[in-house]
């Protein structure tokens, strides 16, 4: 018996999103969190000490606010592992999902600044911590409320015929396995770069750059079976609110948070666009 390209697509990514999402799966990551946050600040504080073997305790931070950046960073990365399983599902699922992400790397950089104060926290007369908290703090607040708006004005899109329809959501599953592969790449070379002596990256930029390629390819991919001008542009402009986010994940202090919401009301004002004027007509 021979498959399809689309078909092994499906019974590859079917069984892997299954095991993620199932209620186990997700009580079993949420206690390795726990674990890895306590681990961190009781490693902290042994390094503090001087109890930690001293290849350790040079790698080791010794200020107890750097385990709450070790916290937020997996958590991201479990987001991140969720949005590659979105990518089948539609556009906009995966563009809210990536807004989701970008909130949670704005209160992660909220939170960063706080290894700028000693501890126990006292306030130092530096504003430049304070603002920069702030900043971070509000574009998140920010893009966080305009993602509520995004979602609640999302409509379901005329529906494909059967066989299309398989063939589309399969093709995108194709995408989010190479994805799901390309990830695990970056993330073992990126915890392996210290040992291999070469640079160390920013792993969420780097792979927010990928998914401006890969939502190009979804856009192809969409308009060999939804081709009508609407269904491209709209897809297409997707794919520019991604290029957005990017740009703010790569730009300095409240430059960030400034394109993060932007890129937040692109979104919100593109959906609204297309649902008042083009949806009844795709």
């Amino acid at each position: 018996m021979t498959y399809s390209i689309y078909e092994l697509a499906t019974y590859a990514f079917d069984p892997l999103h299954a095991f993620w999402e199932r209620e186990k799966t997700q009580r079993a990551v949420a206690g390795v969190l726990v674990a890895c946050f306590i681990a961190a600040l009781i490693g902290i504080e042994l390094g503090r000490r001087g109890w930690l073997p001293e290849f350790i305790a040079t790698k080791t931070p010794d200020n107890h606010y750097h385990a709450i950046g070790i916290a937020f960073t997996l958590v991201l990365i479990l987001e991140v592992i969720s949005l590659i399983f979105v990518l089948p599902c539609s556009f906009a699922k995966s563009v809210g999902k990536q807004f989701e992400i970008l909130c949670l790397i704005l209160m992660r950089s909220s939170f960063k600044e706080l290894v700028n104060f000693p501890e126990p926290i006292t306030f130092t007369g530096d504003l430049t911590p304070i603002y920069r908290i702030l900043s971070d703090g509000t574009g998140a607040f920010a893009v966080f409320v305009l993602l509520g708006i995004y979602y609640k004005i999302q409509r379901p899109l005329p529906a494909l015929r059967p066989a299309f329809k398989f063939r589309y959501v399969a093709s995108k599953k194709l995408v989010a396995l190479f994805m799901l592969v390309i990830f695990a790449g970056l993330g073992a070379y990126n915890l392996l770069s210290p040992v291999l002596g070469v640079h160390h990256f920013d792993f969420f930029s780097t792979f927010y750059t990928i998914l401006i390629f890969s939502d190009i390819l979804l856009v192809l991919i969409s308009q060999r079976f939804l081709p009508s001008f609407h269904a491209v542009f709209r897809n297409s402009g997707f794919a520019l609110v991604t290029l957005l986010i990017r740009l703010a994940l790569a730009a300095p202090p409240f430059y960030n948070a400034i394109l993060g919401v932007i890129s937040a009301g692109f979104a919100v004002l593109l959906t609204l666009a297309y649902n008042s004027f083009y949806r009844t007509k795709t």
